[in-house]
C-alpha cells in the first residue's frame, strides 16, 4: 500500500507548483514596472535639463548674420579670331603672366616639397615646378572650303612651347612692323601723349617709339597744371627738363611744331626747339602768352628752313615778329596772325615785297570780338606778293587805303585761288572793292562774301574766274536795308553751273521767278551731279524749283530750307544725306 501512498504527496506537490510561479512571475512584473518608472523619471529630468539648457544658450549665444551672396564673375574667352583674306586665325591669349581675373580653384594649394636641411642653414623649401605654357594656333582656310557645305576642313594646329616666364611674341615682331603699326595711330590721334605712352611697355616698344620717323609732327598742350593756377618752382624745372630732353632725343627730325595754351616758358619751348630742331618748317603758337622777341630771334638764326608761322590767338608782344619778317621773310610761305595792334604794321611789311614767296596770308579775329576794321593797300600787297594764292580775313573789315608811288592799276592775284572777306555783321565792302580785288584772278575756286551785302549779282558774274566751285554769299544778321526785292541769281548759277559745287544765298530776298530760273540751270547744268551743297534759308523757294533740282542732283548732301516760307508747312527744315533729301522728293511728288 505504499504505492497508494505516494500518490497523493506527488499530487500535493504538482498542486503548489503553479503557486510558485505566480508569484515569481508577479515579482518580475513588479521590478519591471518599477525599472520602468525609474527610466521615466530620468528621462523626464533629462528633458528638462535640454529645455533649459537650449533656452541658456539661445540667450547666451549671438545672432548670426546671414552673409551676403557674391556676384559671380565668368572668365574671359581664352582665344582671339583675327579674320584675314581667305583664312581665320583663331590665337590662344591665355599665358602665364595674364593678370585678368579668372575663377579661385577650390583645394588647391603649393605643394611644397621640404629639402634636406644642412647644418648652419635655415628652412628650405621648394615650390612646384608649373607647366610650360602651350600657345596653339588653329588656322581654317576659309577659301578652301568652296561652296559645298559638306566638306569639312580639318584645322591646322600649330603648338609652340614658351618658357618659364611670359609668351614673348611681341619680342620677335620686327621693329619695322611695330613702327608702320605706330604711324597709323600718330597720324590719327597725334605723337603726344601716344608715344609716350607706349614707350613704357617694354623694350622693343621703346625701340619703335623712339623713331624719328614718328616725331615729325608734335602738338604739346598745357597739361602739367590746372589753368589758372601758378607753377611751383618744382614744376617749372620739370617742364623745362622735360622740353630740353625731347628735343635732343626724340625731336631731331622734327617737321611741324604746335604748342597751345601756354602760359609761361614759351620762349624757352621755341628757343629749345629751334636749337636741336634744324629741320623745322611749321611752327604753330594758339593761345599762348608771353612770346618776346627772343623766340623769333632764335627762329632766324637757328630754323632756315621755317616757312610757316601761326600764331592766332597768340599775344606776341614787342616788334618781335616785324623784326623777323623784314630779316627772314624771304623763306616764309605762310603767315596767319590776329587782329591787333601789331597788324597794320605786320601788313605793311608784307606789303613792302619782305615775303615775295607768299603763298597764304590770313588775318582773323575772335566772332566774340565787336566791329574790327583792318586798313589794307591792295595794290601794295600784289605787288609785294605776286604768288599769293590764299587771302582770308576773317571777321574783320578791310578799309581800303592808298599809299604814293604806289599805282592804281596792278597786275592783282594772277595765282589766287581762295578769298575770305566774311563777316556776321554788315560788311561796306563794295563792288567796287571786290573788283580791285580779283580783276586778276582767273583761277579763283573759293569765294567767301559772307555779310557782304553790298556786292551786287552783276558785279560777281563780271569777275574773270570761269571755274568757280564754292560760293558763300549768305547774310547772317538782322537788318531791314536788305529785306528789298532783287533780281540776278540766275547770271551766276548760268555761269558756274558746270564747276559750281556749294551755295549759300541765306537770307537773300530773290524772286520767285530768279530762284526757278537759278535752279533750273543747276538742274539741268553739267555739273548737276555733281552739286553737293546748298543753303537756301529765308529764301522765296517754291516746290516746283526744289522738286527739279532735288530729281537732278543725285549727289546732293546737304539742304537747309529753315525759314523758307513759301514751303509747304513740314519742309522748311534742315536734310542731312542723301536718304534725307530723297525722302523729301517722295513727299513732293
Amino acid at each position: 500500500m505504499e504505492g497508494a501512498g505516494t500518490l497523493p504527496e506527488v499530487e500535493s506537490t504538482s498542486r503548489n507548483l503553479p503557486v510558485e510561479t505566480d508569484v515569481i512571475a508577479n515579482d518580475q512584473s513588479t521590478s519591471e514596472a518599477a525599472s520602468r518608472g525609474t527610466l521615466n523619471r530620468s528621462n523626464n529630468r533629462s528633458a528638462l535639463k535640454r529645455k533649459r539648457g537650449s533656452s541658456t544658450d539661445s540667450k547666451s549665444k549671438p545672432k548670426v548674420k546671414r552673409k551676403k551672396s557674391k556676384t559671380t564673375r565668368t572668365p574671359r574667352p581664352n582665344y582671339t579670331i583675327e579674320e584675314g583674306e581667305d583664312m581665320l586665325l583663331i590665337i590662344s591669349n591665355v599665358n602665364q603672366s595674364d593678370s585678368v581675373w579668372r575663377p579661385k580653384r577650390k583645394g588647391r594649394k603649393k605643394n611644397i616639397k621640404k629639402l634636406p636641411k644642412k647644418k648652419g642653414q635655415g628652412k628650405i623649401t621648394e615650390t612646384r615646378k608649373t607647366k610650360k605654357h602651350v600657345r596653339t594656333t588653329v588656322i581654317v582656310d576659309t577659301q578652301a572650303q568652296g561652296s559645298d557645305p559638306d566638306h569639312q576642313v580639318e584645322p591646322r594646329v600649330n603648338v609652340s612651347l614658351s618658357g618659364d616666364d611670359t609668351d614673348r611674341w611681341g619680342q620677335r615682331l620686327p621693329v619695322e612692323v611695330l613702327v608702320n603699326i605706330f604711324q597709323y595711330v600718330v597720324h590719327r590721334d597725334g605723337a603726344v601723349p601716344f608715344l609716350c605712352r607706349v614707350s613704357r611697355v617694354c623694350r622693343l616698344w621703346n625701340d619703335a617709339a623712339s623713331s624719328p620717323n614718328l616725331w615729325r609732327s608734335v602738338t604739346m598742350g598745357f597739361c602739367w597744371i590746372e589753368p589758372g593756377k601758378s607753377q611751383l618752382p618744382k614744376t617749372e624745372m620739370r617742364i623745362k627738363n622735360t622740353v630740353n630732353w625731347m628735343a635732343q632725343n626724340r625731336l631731331s627730325q622734327l617737321r611741324e611744331f604746335s604748342l597751345c595754351h601756354w602760359k609761361k616758358n614759351v620762349d624757352y619751348v621755341v628757343q629749345a626747339l629751334s636749337e636741336s630742331c634744324p629741320q623745322l618748317s611749321s611752327l604753330k603758337l594758339s593761345h599762348c602768352t608771353g612770346v618776346t622777341d627772343k623766340a623769333f630771334q632764335s627762329l632766324g638764326s637757328h630754323c632756315k628752313q621755317l616757312e610757316c608761322i601761326d600764331v592766332q590767338n597768340t599775344d606776341v608782344q614787342g616788334e618781335g615778329l616785324v623784326t623777323f619778317l623784314e630779316t627772314y621773310g624771304h623763306q616764309i610761305r605762310k603767315i596767319f596772325f590776329s587782329y591787333g595792334s601789331k597788324s597794320e604794321k605786320l601788313l605793311t611789311v608784307i606789303s613792302k615785297g619782305c615775303c615775295p614767296e607768299l603763298r597764304s596770308l590770313a588775318v582773323n579775329t575772335n566772332l566774340n570780338t565787336g566791329f574790327s576794321q583792318l586798313a589794307i593797300c591792295i595794290p601794295a600787297l600784289q605787288i609785294g606778293c605776286p604768288k599769293l594764292q590764299a587771302f582770308s580775313m576773317m571777321n574783320v573789315m578791310p578799309r581800303l587805303k592808298m599809299i604814293q608811288n604806289i599805282p592804281t592799276f596792278t597786275p592783282g592775284f594772277p595765282l589766287l585761288e581762295e578769298l575770305c572777306i566774311a563777316t556776321t555783321s554788315m560788311s561796306s565792302f563794295s563792288d567796287q572793292d571786290l573788283n580791285s580785288l580779283l580783276h586778276g584772278s582767273p583761277r579763283l575756286r573759293v569765294l567767301d562774301l559772307r555779310g557782304c551785302s553790298r556786292v551786287t549779282p552783276t558785279a560777281l558774274s563780271a569777275l574773270p574766274c570761269q571755274a568757280l566751285e564754292c560760293l558763300f554769299w549768305g547774310l547772317y544778321f538782322n537788318s531791314t536795308s536788305v529785306a528789298s526785292s532783287k533780281n540776278g541769281l540766275h547770271l551766276l548759277t548760268e555761269k558756274w553751273s558746270r564747276t559750281l559745287r556749294e551755295l549759300d544765298i541765306t537770307n537773300h530776298a530773290f524772286l520767285e521767278e530768279d530762284l526757278e530760273i537759278a535752279m533750273g540751270h543747276l538742274a539741268l547744268g553739267e555739273g548737276a551731279e555733281a552739286f553737293r551743297s546748298l543753303n537756301l534759308t529765308g529764301t522765296k523757294l517754291t516746290s516746283q524749283a526744289l522738286r527739279l533740282l532735288i530729281g537732278h542732283a543725285v549727289a546732293l548732301n546737304y539742304l537747309n530750307l529753315s525759314s523758307c516760307r513759301y514751303l509747304p508747312r513740314g519742309m522748311n527744315k534742315l536734310y542731312r544725306g542723301q536718304e534725307d533729301i530723297h525722302q523729301l522728293l517722295d513727299k513732293i511728288e
